[in-house]
């Protein structure tokens, strides 16, 4: 019997720490980060994105649509229009699959490209950008902003800070207004607005979400990355070896060092040193403020600002691009990386199965609801002519957004006497409340308690029938 003991590795890992540059020794949490611009594809790709993204924000609540707002989402009424589609609080699960659909597809995403969504199209990112560009147009390049943040106050400094101010808080105003026009008519929001004739609640969100845009977009900036997003810190569940992200080749880019350019690519080997020139644009362009080259760090969005600096250096220096680039794991250390993935195939079937239920709830959603409340003074009375009588009140609610004509009838009766409307209209998006009641021979009664429907059919604008039976009792004894 061999009674040893199995021995185990447990050689300490060797954890990335960051290092600090000459640029950064004074850097706290707290600290300003200047950001350089960049030109590349990954910032062309961005810039893209970003008014994509911007522009479909700005424009929707200007759309019309059958007279009135296409996209509105009226809180107050508990009604929110999408175009010819009305949506009441009882389509919430609809917004449930939204949801799940939405974080599927955020699953699938990270797990192939990283953190592409905070890169490209996430708000904050894209806000922060905007910021960036006044900031650069108005106080000039980084080194610039620099030393005018060094400068006591002349009028320079002044008129500078204050246009640059006023062009944030333009900026952030304008967000807010068309953020809030998404729940109230964008029109009139923007008369009564500047004429200072706004209800106290829309005013109250446009001053409050305008405060937010300024101070996130302007002040705090990368804090909302790395400190209050929570995507930033569960995206590590996501990622394996296989995910493409911004990472740093230090088998290529090590030893680092300054060189002069005419130092040929192929004997920088003779000479001890990598492809990586200490040039420190990776981590001037950085919107977080990182060093790529101490390996994959939570605060990375993925930007690929890094990447089109690093691709500048190294075409200036006529080295091969790619020292920083979107890679994964796998790739760094070699070998290959396999896209098709059974953590990434899980993903897109769930996200498909998703989307597929969504659509069919969709499209059998019903443009008619129909509720129904008991009298609750009395569980039934006997008419003169000797029936039992049941009241009821009907809530009709015509989810479409034209006007439409109801017919009301009883099933589960052999016979009965109806008192009240059988034919209704009811205009687009409206709850109709009709009083009946329904009164029977107790022949026709089971017992105590009668199960019923009270059935309600209309017609769409193409002729289909849309019928609803909406269960109820009626009551004896």
């Amino acid at each position: 019997m061999n009674n040893q003991i199995p021995v185990k590795d447990v050689t300490p890992v060797k954890v990335h720490k960051p290092k600090k540059s000459n640029q950064d020794q004074n850097y706290t949490p707290r600290s300003r980060i200047y950001v350089r611009a960049v030109e590349g594809t990954f910032e062309t790709i961005r810039r893209f994105f970003g008014l994509i993204f911007l522009g479909i924000f700005a424009v929707i609540p200007w759309i019309p649509y059958n007279g009135a707002q296409a996209v509105l989402l009226d809180i107050g009424e508990q009604r929110f229009t999408i175009f010819s589609m009305t949506l009441w609080p009882q389509d919430l699960t609809l917004l449930a699959w939204l949801l799940i659909v939405s974080a599927y597809a955020l699953f699938f995403v990270t797990t192939f490209a990283g953190r592409v969504w905070c890169g490209f199209m996430c708000p904050q990112t894209t806000w922060t950008f905007i910021y960036i560009w006044f900031e650069e147009k108005i106080e000039g390049a980084r080194n610039k902003r620099m030393k005018l943040d060094q400068r006591p106050m002349d009028f320079d400094k002044f008129w500078r800070k204050t246009l640059k101010h006023t062009s944030w808080v333009v900026v952030a105003l304008l967000t807010a207004l068309t953020f809030v026009g998404y729940f109230t008519p964008i029109d009139q929001l923007f008369i009564d607005f500047f004429t200072f004739n706004v209800s106290f609640w829309a005013g109250f969100f446009v001053i409050f979400f305008t405060v937010c845009t300024y101070g996130n977009a302007g002040w705090m900036r990368e804090v909302m990355c790395t400190h209050m997003c929570p995507y930033a810190r569960f995206q590590s569940a996501m990622f394996d070896k296989d995910t493409f992200t911004v990472a740093y080749n230090p088998n290529r880019g090590e030893q680092r060092g300054p060189r002069p350019r005419k130092v040929p690519h192929e004997e920088l080997a003779d000479k001890g040193l990598g492809d990586c020139i200490d040039c420190n644009l990776c981590v001037q362009v950085c919107p977080t403020g990182i060093d790529i080259r101490n390996g994959l760090q939570y605060e990375c969005i993925n930007c690929g600002a890094c990447v089109d600096a690093c691709n500048g250096v190294m075409e200036k220096m006529n080295y091969p691009k790619g020292l920083i680039s979107f890679t994964s794991e796998h790739e760094l250390k070699g070998g290959k990386t396999d896209i098709v993935r059974p953590k990434l195939i899980g993903y897109a079937i769930v996200l498909l199965v998703m989307t597929a239920l969504l659509a069919f709830e969709i499209m059998t959603r019903s443009s008619l609801e129909v509720d129904i409340i008991r009298d609750r003074n009395s569980l039934y009375r006997v008419t003169n002519q000797g029936l039992v009588e049941n009241v009821y009140t009907l809530k009709i609610l015509n989810k479409s957004q034209e006007a439409r004509t109801y017919t009301i009838s009883v099933t589960g009766l052999d016979s009965y006497e109806f008192f009240g409307d059988q034919v209704v209209q009811v205009a687009g998006g409206e709850v109709f409340s009709l009083p009946v009641s329904v009164a029977t021979d107790t022949v026709n009664l089971d017992g105590r308690v009668t199960d019923i429907y009270f059935r309600v059919q209309t017609q769409d604008l193409d002729g289909n029938l849309i019928e609803v039976d909406e269960p109820t009792r009626f009551l004896y004894k």
